[in-house]
C-alpha cells in the first residue's frame, strides 16, 4: 500500500520538462489550491527564463538540482526516449511520479518504471489526458451498461512544428488505442495496421483496425496530412449511437431506433473543465490518499504494447513509403 502525503501543507511539486507540454503543466500546478511549484527543469535556457518570468519559480538545468529542491512530486513531460531514466532516478528518491504518454519508449522500460514505483512505495501515474475530455468523459458515462457494438476514432491535423523521433502511431494514435480499452474494459487481441510515410521518415499516415477480447471492432484514422485539426469519436451499441466531437466538446446521442428508420436525438451535457488541471488534481488525490491513480502504469503498458504491435505488423504492403516529398494542400 501506498504511503499517503498528509494534508501537512502544500503538496511540493517540479515539472521536468517545460516546453509546450511541460509549460502547460507547470500553468496549471502554479494556480492549483494546496500546491507549491517549487521548480522546473530543463535543457534549454530560454525555456527556463519564460517559466521564472512568467510564474516566478525556480529554473534549474538537471534533474538532480531539482530533486535537491525537496519535491515530493513530479510530472515528467520530456522527450518519450528520456522517461525511463528520468522516472527512474525520480523513484529512486521516493519521489511521487506522473509521466506523459507513452509512459516509455518501449514495453520493457514501461515495465521497469511499474516495478521501480511499486519497490519504492510511490504513485506512479502515466498522462492519458483525453481520460479527462469532459466529452470523453460524457461518452463514457452514455455507453455505462451499453452492449458496444463499434468503436471509430479520427484524430488527425497538420504535421506538427517540433520534430519529434516518433511517427503518428506513438504520438497520436495511442491515446486512441488507451480510450478504445478504456471504453470496452477488454483488452484488445487483433491489431490489422496500414501504415504509410507520405511526407515524413516515419509514418504519417496510419489506419488501424482492432479486435477486443470482448468481440468490439475498432478502428483509428490518424496522420499529419490534414491541413486542421479533427478529434471524432463514434460509438455503436445495440441501442444507441454517440458522436462526440473532442474539440468543440459536443456529444449526440441517437437512440429509440423504429423499424421504419425513425429515430430520436439529443444533444448530452457536456462539462467545461480543463482536461490537464482535471488530469493533475487527479494525480494530487492519488498521492494525497495513497489511492490507485486514475490511470495506471499496467494499463499505460497495455496501451503502448498495442502501438507497438501496430508498428512491428508492419511490411513491404503495410508500410508504404511514397516516392518523396510532395506538397500537401493548404
Amino acid at each position: 500500500m501506498v504511503q499517503a502525503v498528509k494534508e501537512r501543507g502544500a503538496l511540493r511539486f517540479g515539472v521536468v520538462g517545460v516546453g509546450v507540454m511541460g509549460s502547460n503543466h507547470a500553468r496549471v500546478l502554479a494556480g492549483l489550491s494546496g500546491v507549491e511549484l517549487i521548480g522546473v527543469v530543463d535543457p534549454d535556457p530560454a525555456q527556463r527564463e519564460l517559466v521564472v518570468r512568467v510564474l516566478g519559480c525556480a529554473a534549474v538545468n538537471n534533474l538532480d538540482a531539482l530533486l535537491e529542491l525537496g519535491v515530493e512530486a513530479v510530472t515528467i513531460a520530456a522527450p518519450t526516449h528520456l522517461h525511463h531514466q528520468l522516472a527512474l532516478a525520480c523513484i529512486a528518491r521516493g519521489i511521487h511520479v506522473m509521466v506523459e504518454k507513452p509512459i516509455a519508449s518501449s514495453v520493457e522500460e514501461g515495465r521497469d518504471i511499474i516495478a521501480a514505483a511499486r519497490r519504492a512505495n510511490v504513485i506512479l501515474m502515466v498522462g492519458h489526458v483525453e481520460r479527462f475530455n469532459p466529452a470523453v468523459l460524457t461518452i463514457k458515462q452514455a455507453i455505462r451498461d451499453e452492449d458496444i457494438l463499434s468503436i471509430s476514432i479520427t484524430r488527425v491535423g497538420p504535421f506538427p512544428p517540433r520534430m519529434s523521433n516518433v511517427g503518428v502511431v506513438i504520438d497520436l494514435a495511442v491515446h486512441d488505442i488507451d480510450l478504445i480499452r478504456w471504453f470496452t474494459g477488454s483488452d484488445i487481441v487483433d491489431v490489422q495496421p496500414q501504415l504509410s510515410s507520405a511526407v515524413a521518415e516515419r509514418e504519417d499516415i496510419a489506419l488501424l483496425q482492432f479486435r477486443t477480447a470482448s468481440g468490439v471492432l475498432a478502428q483509428i484514422n490518424t496522420n499529419w496530412l490534414t491541413p486542421f485539426k479533427a478529434r471524432n469519436v463514434t460509438v455503436a451499441t445495440r441501442g444507441k449511437y454517440i458522436m462526440g466531437d473532442l474539440l468543440t466538446r459536443q456529444v449526440t446521442e441517437c437512440f429509440g431506433f423504429q423499424p421504419d428508420g425513425a429515430y430520436s436525438m439529443r444533444h448530452l451535457s457536456v462539462g467545461h473543465e480543463e482536461p490537464l488541471r482535471a488530469e493533475l488534481m487527479a494525480f494530487i488525490a492519488a498521492v494525497r490518499e495513497g489511492k490507485t491513480p486514475a490511470v495506471t502504469g499496467e494499463e499505460a503498458v497495455a496501451s503502448l504494447g498495442i502501438a507497438i504491435r501496430c508498428l512491428d505488423g508492419r511490411s513491404s504492403d503495410t508500410l508504404l513509403k511514397r516516392p518523396g516529398p510532395r506538397r500537401i494542400a493548404g
